[in-house]
């Protein structure tokens, strides 16, 4: 079946290329909706959010960067796509911006956030915009992470666990029985059926 997409794909394409620069050049762990992307192959993204360490900061200054006291992050934006920047110490997400490290792992040469913890990253992104564009987007992502990767639910249970986030569980099952677009995952009404009842009954 074929897929939906969700951004346009000169944006997704734009974005892609602007990520690999910035991957020559600096040293990052990948979140957000590219981190999905690699960990799922499902939806691309059109904005990129990076975790640094504050070296890598120093280094970034010499971008048209940006700070943003409001949302604690600093951003780069190049015509219709933002790089979010999260730091050590400064950054607020839902899991401390310091202990992202400790979930890296490696594919196709970028260090991205693992599924579990991306899962965990997503939720809490989604709380804070459910009825925006963005929101939808992390919806279908958390989705995404859930069907199409090897997500090992025990580790996910220990990191909610560790950070007393135990109310994501139940979010996650609310989020998961509510959810009927099967068209951007490109499957079956059916598949969306058996795989949604498969992936409740282990959530425990």
């Amino acid at each position: 079946m074929n897929k939906k997409e969700y951004w346009n794909s000169l944006l997704t394409e734009k974005s892609w290329k602007l990520l690999q620069e910035i991957k020559n050049k600096y040293e990052f762990i990948l979140i957000g909706g590219w981190a999905a992307y690699l960990l799922a192959k499902q939806q691309k993204s059109k904005d990129i959010d990076i975790v640094i360490d504050i070296k890598q900061l120093e280094k970034l200054k010499k971008e048209n960067l940006i700070k943003n006291d409001r949302l604690k992050k600093y951003e780069i934006k190049i015509e219709e796509i933002d790089i979010d920047i999260y730091v050590e110490y400064y950054s607020e997400l839902t899991l401390p911006v310091q202990d992202i490290k400790n979930y890296a792992i490696k594919i196709q040469g970028y260090n991205v956030i693992c599924p579990e913890a991306l899962l965990i990253l997503k939720q809490g992104a989604y709380k804070d915009r459910e009825y925006s564009v963005k929101g939808e987007k992390d919806k279908i992502d958390i989705i995404s992470i859930i069907f199409f990767t090897e997500i090992d639910l025990n580790k996910y249970n220990q990191i909610l666990e560790k950070y007393n986030l135990g109310l994501y569980k139940k979010d996650l099952k609310k989020l998961l029985s509510g959810f009927k677009d099967y068209n951007v995952l490109g499957i079956t009404p059916r598949e969306l059926k058996l795989k949604k009842e498969q992936i409740i009954k282990k959530i425990n």
